[in-house]
C-alpha cells in the first residue's frame, strides 16, 4: 500500500480535487514522516509545524467552497535562501542568525497564492557555496540514499527532504549547479530556470548574474506544475525578463518524435566515474528510440567555464555580502568602535568558504587587477554563451551528465576546495550562458547511488526540456525509486 508521502505532488492533486484527500491528512502525513527520519538527515532548520496545519485545514475549507488552485494544500518546504516574513532566515549563516523578514520573497507570495502549504525552511550551504551542504553553519545534511555521503549542494537540504518524502516538492537556488547537482545525487527531478525567468526579489543574493530559484519534485511533471506557478515577469526584480509562460504541464505530450538532441564531446571526458557515463549514455541512446535524432556537437570553450565561474561568482559574492556588517542582521559583535565592529562581526559571522570566496573576489575586483581578472572572465563568459547560442541552431537540447560521480563521502573534499569546485564542471556553462537545465534521474551506480542526466535548452525554453525529461522518464523507471530509509 502507498503511504500519503510516496504520492506524487500531481498524485496528491489529484486525489485532493477527487475528494479522497484531505490537506490536513496529507499535511500531518509529512510532518510525521519528518519526525521519523529527519533526525537522520537534517534537512530542516525550521519546521513550521503550527501554520503548516492552520493552512492545510483553511486549504481544505477553501476547497470545499469551490477552490481549485493550482497547488491548493499541497505540503511544500523551501531552502532558507527564501525570505519568509515572520519565519527565520539564515542562509545557513550564523551572520543572519535569528533574522526574521518583515516580507516574503516574491516566490514565496506566488506559492501562497497558489495555495501552497509551507512545511519549513531547508538548510544548505552558508550563503549558498558549496557543493555538498557541508559549509551550513548549522547542521550537516546527509544523502537519503547513503548517510555516510553528502547529498550535493548548495540546495542539500531541499534535495534530501523530496528524495526522503519529507516535502511533495521543495525549492532551490542555482547559481552554478546548485539545483540540478543534487538533483542528480539524491535521484530527483531537478530545474534551473532560465536566468530572468523567475523572480529573484526576496532571495538572499549570492551572484546576482547567476543566481535562478527554481523547483525540485518526484517527477518531471511536478516539477513543470512548480514551474508554472513562480515564472514570470516580477516588476519588483529588475533582470525579470518580460517573455510569456508557456502551459508546462499540457506540453508533456510524452512524444519528442524528431526532437534533434545534441551530445556534446567535451561533458564526456577522461575523470569522469565510468558508471556515470555509461547510465548517461544508455539514456541517451534511449532517446534514439524514443524517435528523437542524436547529434554530435562541439562546445569548445567548456574547458574554461570552470575558471570563468570562479571569479565571477565570487567577485559578485564579495560585493553582496558587503551588506552584513552586524549593523543591520543578525547578532553584532560590539567592540565599541566601527571597524573593530565589522571586523569581528565578518569574522565569527562567516563560515571559512564564505571568507574564501570574499578574498577571491575582492582580489579580483581591486584596482590593477579588474581588467586582468574580472573583465576577462566576462569576456569568456561570452565566448561560452555564443557556444551554447551556436549548438542550438542545431539542435533542440543538449544531454549531458549532471555530475562526473554519484554522491562523494562526507568529508572527502573539504580539504580540497579545487576537487569540491569540480563537482560542477558540468552545470557551471548552463548557468555562465543563462540557459535552463533539468536534472532526470538516468540509472544507480554499484553502490546503489543515483546518477542524473542533465538536459540544457535554450534561454526561456524550458517546455521543451520538461518536455524531453518527461517523455524518458515515462520510458524508464528510475524515478520511482525510493530510498532504504
Amino acid at each position: 500500500m502507498t503511504t500519503l508521502t510516496e504520492l506524487t505532488l500531481s498524485q496528491a492533486l489529484e486525489q485532493m480535487r477527487a475528494g479522497t484527500l484531505t490537506s490536513v491528512a496529507l499535511t500531518q502525513a509529512y510532518l510525521d514522516r519528518i519526525d521519523q527520519v529527519d533526525g537522520q538527515l537534517n534537512a530542516y532548520l525550521t519546521i513550521t509545524r503550527e501554520s503548516a496545519l492552520a493552512s492545510a485545514e483553511a486549504a481544505d475549507q477553501a476547497r470545499a467552497d469551490g477552490d481549485d488552485r493550482p497547488l491548493l494544500g499541497i505540503p511544500l518546504a523551501l531552502k532558507d535562501i527564501f525570505s519568509t516574513k515572520g519565519i527565520e532566515t539564515t542562509c545557513g549563516s550564523k551572520i543572519l542568525q535569528g533574522y526574521k523578514p518583515v516580507f516574503s520573497a516574491t516566490i514565496v507570495e506566488r506559492l501562497e497564492a497558489a495555495g501552497m502549504v509551507l512545511l519549513g525552511k531547508l538548510n544548505m550551504d552558508e550563503f549558498a557555496m558549496g557543493s555538498s551542504t557541508e559549509n551550513s553553519a548549522y547542521t550537516l545534511t546527509r544523502n537519503p540514499w547513503d548517510t555516510e555521503r553528502v547529498p550535493g549542494g548548495s540546495s542539500g537540504g531541499s534535495a534530501a527532504a523530496v528524495s526522503a518524502g519529507m516535502a511533495a516538492g521543495a525549492f532551490g537556488t542555482d547559481t552554478g549547479g546548485s539545483i540540478r547537482q543534487p538533483g542528480a545525487l539524491c535521484g530527483i527531478a531537478a530545474l534551473k530556470p532560465s536566468y530572468g525567468r523567475v523572480s529573484r526579489y526576496g532571495v538572499v543574493a549570492f551572484g546576482s548574474s547567476l543566481d535562478c530559484p527554481g523547483p525540485m519534485g518526484r517527477t518531471v511533471t511536478d516539477v513543470a506544475r512548480l514551474l508554472q506557478v513562480i515564472a514570470g515577469h516580477d516588476p519588483l526584480d529588475s533582470t525579470s525578463v518580460t517573455v510569456d509562460v508557456p502551459d508546462y504541464v499540457t506540453g508533456l505530450t510524452g512524444d519528442i518524435r524528431g526532437l534533434r538532441v545534441g551530445i556534446p564531446k567535451e561533458y564526456f571526458i577522461e575523470g569522469i566515474q565510468p558508471e556515470v557515463e555509461q547510465a548517461v549514455r544508455t539514456a541517451i541512446a534511449r532517446f534514439k528510440e524514443l524517435g528523437a535524432e542524436l547529434v554530435e556537437i562541439s562546445l569548445p570553450h567548456t574547458e574554461y567555464s570552470l575558471p570563468t565561474y570562479y571569479l565571477i561568482a565570487p567577485a559578485e559574492a564579495s560585493a553582496n555580502l558587503a551588506r552584513y556588517d552586524g549593523i543591520r542582521f543578525g547578532p553584532r559583535q560590539d567592540k565599541g568602535e566601527m571597524w573593530p565592529t565589522y571586523k569581528a562581526t565578518r569574522g565569527q559571522g562567516f563560515g571559512a568558504e564564505v571568507k574564501r570566496r570574499i578574498m577571491l573576489g575582492t582580489y579580483a575586483l581591486s584596482a590593477g587587477y579588474y581588467d586582468a581578472y574580472y573583465g576577462k572572465a566576462q569576456a569568456v563568459r561570452t565566448l561560452i554563451k555564443r557556444d551554447f547560442d551556436e549548438a542550438f541552431q542545431q539542435v533542440d537540447v543538449i544531454a549531458t551528465p549532471t555530475a562526473p560521480t554519484t554522491a562523494f563521502k562526507i568529508g572527502q573534499n573539504m580539504d580540497d576546495p579545487l576537487q569540491m569546485y569540480l563537482a560542477d564542471i558540468f552545470t557551471l556553462p548552463a548557468s555562465l550562458a543563462g540557459i535552463c537545465g533539468l536534472n532526470v534521474p538516468c540509472g544507480f551506480d554499484a553502490e546503489g547511488l543515483p546518477i542524473g542526466m542533465q538536459l540544457l535548452g535554450a534561454a526561456f525554453d524550458e517546455a521543451t526540456i520538461l518536455k524531453a525529461g518527461h517523455a524518458y522518464e515515462q520510458a524508464t523507471d528510475w524515478h520511482t525509486r525510493r530510498p532504504p530509509l
